[in-house]
């Protein structure tokens, strides 16, 4: 009996789920990484049975997820083509955008023609900050003058960020957001990445981030899958920030999240409005709160609560339907270098309802051999020099 054909396609990212260091990490200064494998370590171990039924523990060891016998989705990991370690690079190649050049990074802050640049284009007189740092570290040394001044907080991490913060309760968000967008328009000639929002509320010694972040990112420089879908009259709908990460481009609908758990109630809901195509999420409560805090305790309960929210989207898919979970770098939550990411292989499951046990997918040598399979699963082309393992999973 022939196999029906797919008709949607959901794509998790667990935002900075690496699964040990890639062969290339000490460039990045990252050898010895593992975030999954640390962060159950430092916890005693990780309770996760759905991934673990899944193939989780087949890819990769970690203390409380062994090996399944007979595990339900093909498993394996990918490792990045892309010459970095971030989250706009990480999303760009899934979908068959490949970068050869790095984007630009600040380690000594940003020069007088990008500051001076920026507050003529924001109409502002000045700013503090201007350095790498810690998101919770900057509130806590800038946070007080600012509330004094309302002048923008800017800084920026390994990663190619312009961030700005700024508190909610006096400056409104539009205004925020209208210094990002000003930010954006300087930033293009200079490679930079994201330009990030990043509004916090709270008082001296006790400011707190919101859900309130959005992402100004460049536009990828290619095509991607998400372009060919929407060309084909497809629907492709982003969940959490995959719309800032892309531009906006190729996707018919985005839903805002607050946290993981809205972010997989999201996606279970959009999958129900979805005769056919694709369902893109991004879940950054791993990375965002616990990765880039170096709390693994945090981090391996993020992945209990996602691993919960999982089974109830598994009861909603359909044999039409294909499920991939992946990551797009690692963030070592144990790694005391830096607070930054981390250079690593990343997670891939891919489930077929009612299909066969899944085989071993591999290494693949791209992240966009994911694009390319999305891309024959919903009869678009695939990105040039990659790999579909579609046919591996059947």
């Amino acid at each position: 009996m022939a196999e029906p054909p797919i008709r949607r396609v959901v794509v998790l990212v667990i935002d900075g789920l690496g699964v040990g260091a890639s062969p290339d990490a000490a460039r990045f200064g990252d050898e010895g990484t593992d975030t999954l494998g640390h962060a159950c370590e430092a916890v005693g171990e990780a309770k996760v049975p759905t991934l673990e039924a899944l193939g989780l523990g087949n890819l990769h060891p970690a203390k409380g997820v062994p090996p399944a016998e007979r595990p339900r989705a093909a498993y394996g990991r990918m490792r990045e083509a892309s010459p970095a370690k971030d989250t706009v690079n990480g999303h760009w190649e899934m979908m068959g955008c490949t970068t050869e050049k790095p984007f630009a990074t600040f380690p000594k802050g940003f020069p007088l023609e990008i500051v001076e640049a920026f507050k003529k284009a924001a109409g502002v007189p000045g700013l503090m900050g201007n350095k790498p740092a810690s998101g919770t570290e900057i509130l806590k040394e800038c946070g007080p003058v600012h509330e004094r001044t309302r002048l923008p907080i800017v800084y920026t991490s390994a990663d190619s960020v312009f961030q700005i913060a700024a508190h909610e309760k006096l400056v409104p968000l539009a205004t925020l957001y209208d210094w990002c967008l000003a930010a954006r328009r300087v930033l293009d000639r200079w490679n930079v990445a994201r330009v990030i929002a990043r509004p916090f509320v709270g008082t001296p010694g006790n400011y707190t981030r919101t859900y309130n972040r959005r992402d100004f990112a460049m536009a990828p420089p290619k095509e991607t899958v998400l372009d060919r879908l929407a060309a084909k009259g497809l629907p492709a709908v982003g969940v959490g920030k995959i719309h800032d990460i892309f531009s906006g481009r190729g996707l018919s609908g985005s839903i805002h999240t607050e946290g993981n758990r809205d972010g997989m109630a999201g996606t279970v809901g959009a999958l129900a409005e979805m005769e056919g195509g694709l369902v893109f999420a991004n879940l950054v409560d791993t990375d965002m709160l616990f990765g880039h805090r170096r709390d693994p305790k945090g981090y391996v309960r993020c992945l209990e609560e996602f691993d919960d929210d999982l089974r109830v989207l598994l009861e909603r898919l359909s044999p039409s339907d294909l499920l991939a979970i992946t990551s797009d770098h690692g963030c070592d939550p144990t790694f005391a270098k830096t607070t930054d990411h981390t250079r690593e292989d990343v997670p891939l499951l891919v489930l077929r309802p009612g299909g066969p046990p899944g085989g071993d997918l591999g290494v693949r040598g791209t992240f966009a051999d994911l694009g390319a399979t999305v891309a024959e699963s919903l009869g678009v082309a695939p990105p040039a020099g990659a790999r579909s393992f579609l046919r591996e999973i059947l």
